[in-house]
């Protein structure tokens, strides 16, 4: 095999954080990997890598620079391989990796991007997703924008392509996003607010609907994405007004009062937050009901403000913070809604998410930056073929 790969890469040396942009395609090492000295990991050959909503603030240097460059300094490196949305084949296990966890060369995995330690106090009670050391994928260890990576066969999970296209194979791990943020509460017989309808807001459409939801609000400013909600199953899609510049934290009262219409004063049982924008979260908080559910899903650094918190308090509005996955059991979610071809969930993201691949998958040996910068500023979903 090979010793040099391909791979989209950020270097401290080459690309200043506050003074790039994007991706660098490079040749760089292929993952060192002896069977026995790593006893429980593999070394995988890239198939289909997705572009999430991480590598965007990435891209844009909005998010994770501190990361980044942090456990490059830790690992005394100063290049990390991006990506953490992967579908791949196995090539080589090390040599406790059959008996403890299955796996062997020629098998499809997808994989966890958290590598969780196992020994902290949120692994042993059972909340893993939040261990206090995880080391992330594409951002604390190197990624799957590239034609090999080596990951513990701990985070590895088992694929079916007879049962699911590979493509949607590759974006597992985002949809997985959307299933953890729709399980914090019972969406059975509920009307639902999906604010924002980027990648995991779209997703979360379909989860919702498929969960029992009876009626689902989409808002969205961006008009592409506003119609992908409502070919995918929202009843509505309203526009928010765009912030006041003098308060820009502030809710939008027009939003909250059509919703308020479309539920019969009520508002929704359920809001989600997907966007990150404070002015989002409070009108997630204002157009939820009394005794509603907030879940608070999209990223924003620093401080944000709460309208009203006396409303939050003596309202009884509950309010979930997500991040990543369950391990395994959001997963397993994930396969019977994506391996269940009859409630369409799978055709949805190939034909409307992905566009039946028009624009939206790229092959690698034609990757060029400017080109894909135009191809991820035009769809809410793009997927990098490596070896598919």
């Amino acid at each position: 095999m090979t010793t040099t790969m391909t791979a989209l890469t950020f270097d401290t040396k080459r690309d200043g954080w506050d003074t790039s942009t994007g991706m660098v395609k490079d040749r760089v090492a292929v993952p060192a990997f002896d069977p026995q000295t790593d006893h429980a990991s593999v070394l995988i050959k890239v198939k289909y890598a997705g572009f999430c909503g991480s590598d965007r603030g990435i891209w844009w240097r909005k998010a994770f620079g501190d990361m980044i460059q942090g456990s490059l300094a830790e690992e005394g490196k100063t290049t990390r391989v991006i990506g953490h949305e992967l579908l791949g084949e196995i090539v080589d296990v090390g040599v406790k990796v059959g008996e403890k966890y299955g796996y062997k060369a020629g098998d499809v995995v997808s994989t966890e991007s958290h590598i969780i330690c196992g020994t902290c106090h949120q692994c042993r009670v059972g909340d893993s997703h939040v261990c206090a050391k995880d080391k992330i994928i594409g951002i604390s260890l190197d990624g799957c924008f590239a034609e090999y990576l080596k990951l513990p066969a701990k985070a590895l999970w088992p694929t079916d392509l007879s049962r699911i296209r590979p493509e949607v194979a590759a974006v597992q791990e985002p949809f997985g996003n959307a299933v953890h943020a729709c399980q914090a509460t019972d969406l059975r017989g509920k009307t639902v607010a999906i604010l924002g309808c980027g990648t995991i807001g779209l997703f979360a459409v379909l989860i919702a609907r498929g969960m029992g939801a009876t009626k689902i609000i989409g808002v969205e400013v961006d008009p592409k994405h506003a119609q992908m909600a409502r070919d995918l199953g929202c009843d509505v899609v309203l526009t928010p007004q765009p912030s006041n510049p003098a308060k820009p934290h502030a809710s939008d009262p027009d939003l909250r009062a059509a919703i308020r219409e479309l539920t019969g004063g009520v508002g929704v049982d359920v809001a989600f937050e997907m966007a990150g924008f404070n002015s989002s979260m409070n009108n997630a908080i204002k157009v939820v009901r009394r005794g509603g559910h907030v879940v608070l899903f999209g990223v924003k650094n620093g401080d944000a403000v709460i309208e009203d918190v006396h409303r939050v308090v003596m309202d009884g509005i509950q309010l979930h913070g997500i991040v990543g996955r369950q391990i395994f059991g959001t997963w397993e979610i994930t396969r019977c809604l994506l391996e269940d071809r009859g409630n369409g969930i799978q055709d949805a993201i190939w034909n409307t998410i992905l566009e039946r691949g028009q624009d939206t998958i790229v092959d690698i040996g034609d990757w060029e930056k400017k080109a894909f910068e135009g191809i991820i500023s035009r769809h809410p979903k793009a997927v990098i073929r490596f070896a598919g």
